[in-house]
């Protein structure tokens, strides 16, 4: 079967096709359609609803004739701040406004931040699917941790140079991919969706 990535960006699937990785899936992105539309707008007010948004745009031009049958999957991930009432949540990606921009979004936040105590944060990441006969479901996961109080590491991204999750000393952007694909929130999520897939096929 096709399994659509309904994303464009270029480190979610690098990251979703490492994890999400059983035979008799062949996993395409837009980049292998480039006749697909552009990301839809993501205007609802929780990942739930914007991962739904993202995948039924996609699972819709499917159905019309873009290429075969296919199921689309599109997630919607960020970081929810205990001492900020769950922001920078939905908006993580543009939190310091538009366009998307990593080193400003982490000074906002280190920002937002400074004398607090209370360092408390979760990532989470909802992962939707739409089914060529029109059918959805949606899973959630979520890696809970720590924000520090300035950057440390190189590798990953987003605000994963910030972020430490709980039973470790080291940023997501220290521990490196092998044990991030293994305990973060888009993991967890593409654990859950594996088996709902796999159900679903039966």
């Amino acid at each position: 079967m096709k399994l659509l990535l309904a994303t464009r960006n270029r480190n979610k699937i690098e990251e979703i096709r490492r994890i999400f990785n059983f035979p008799g899936i062949e996993i395409l992105s837009p980049f292998d359609l480039p006749s697909l539309p552009e990301e839809v707008e993501e205007n609802a007010d929780t990942f739930e609803g914007n991962a739904l948004l993202k995948a039924r745009s996609l699972a819709g031009v499917m159905r019309g004739g873009e290429g075969d049958a296919a199921w689309v999957m599109a997630d919607d991930s960020g970081l929810e701040v205990a001492a900020l009432n769950g922001a920078p949540g939905i908006h993580s990606a543009r939190y310091a406004g538009e366009p998307s921009n990593t080193p400003a979004n982490n000074a906002k936040l280190l920002c937002e931040l400074e004398g607090v105590e209370d360092r408390r944060a979760r990532f989470v990441c909802v992962i939707a699917f739409c089914a060529p006969d029109g059918r959805e479901w949606t899973v959630r996961g979520e890696c809970p941790g720590r924000i520090l109080r300035e950057a440390r590491g190189a590798a990953g991204f987003g605000y994963d140079p910030l972020f430490v999750p709980d039973g470790y000393e080291e940023t997501f952007a220290e521990l490196g991919a092998s044990i991030k694909n293994k305990i973060s929130h888009r993991a967890r999520a593409l654990e859950k969706a594996a088996a709902l897939l796999t159900g679903a096929m039966e």
